[in-house]
């Protein structure tokens, strides 16, 4: 790969004496939307959570090996500051029920206890909301409750939210699988628009939709990486048989 922005060496996860990851080498290219795929399991979740030191935050949970971002060693780093270059989208739309759209997106900022002169807090919030495709509909109710907007809407201000602090790397855990088909396919096509701005690794059980958005596909199965290449060779011509098994149904 000629430019990859995060990459893991022997990454292996464990919950207490329960090996999740094993041994996963796997280089993220930047600017791009990489899926991971596999049959629910085998370490997906657990994959994207290490990437920005989520998996330590459960009781018993480690790893080991390495993750480099930019050529930096991310397991020396703080872990608040990885999390600021490196944002998460949750399967299930998450808005701080309490703050309104306008304090949601500023989130990020008031966790990490950044202040913000009110000129400079208005431009990022429109600019998040913009880059998350939500503005025209929310514009007039920036300060109502997060939670008022639909599922769909929910899902894109989560999205501004990780985009206001903006990291180089976004991270989804699927993200449309709450959603109903208009959304996702609103989402879908958000996730394609924001890659000229940020790199996205995106977990999805759907291989059709691994297929409409992501230039590089890796398979995972038993906590194992299986095969990651681009998307269109990975789905055309898998070199692994059971990576083929996976892509035509046969287990899943």
């Amino acid at each position: 790969m000629s430019n990859p922005i995060m990459r893991t060496e022997d990454l292996c996860a464990y919950f207490d004496d329960h090996q999740v990851l094993k041994g996963v080498n796997l280089s993220i290219e930047e600017k791009k939307v990489t899926a991971i795929m596999g049959p629910s399991g085998c370490g997906k979740t657990t994959l994207i959570r290490c990437l920005n030191r989520m998996h330590e935050l459960t009781p018993g949970a480690r790893m080991m090996g390495k993750i480099w971002l930019r050529d930096q060693d991310l397991l020396s780093m703080n872990p608040m500051v990885v999390r600021r270059r490196v944002g998460m989208v949750f399967q299930k739309p998450n808005p701080f029920p309490t703050m309104s759209i306008y304090n949601n997106v500023l989130a990020g900022y008031r966790l990490n206890g950044i202040r913000l002169k009110r000129d400079e807090a208005d431009r990022i919030v429109e600019g998040a909301l913009r880059s998350a495709a939500l503005w025209d509909e929310v514009k007039d109710a920036l300060h109502k409750r997060g939670t008022f907007l639909s599922g769909g809407q929910q899902q894109r201000l989560c999205i501004a939210r990780a985009l206001a602090v903006q990291p180089e790397v976004l991270l989804m855990d699927e993200p449309t699988s709450a959603l109903d088909p208009k959304a996702t396919d609103h989402i879908e096509r958000l996730i394609v628009e924001l890659k000229e701005q940020v790199t996205i690794v995106i977990v999805t059980h759907n291989i059709a939709q691994a297929g409409r958005i992501s230039d590089y596909t890796a398979f995972m199965y038993l906590g194992e990486l299986i095969e990651y290449g681009p998307t269109e060779a990975l789905f055309t011509a898998p070199r692994d048989s059971r990576t083929e098994e996976y892509l035509t149904g046969k287990f899943g």
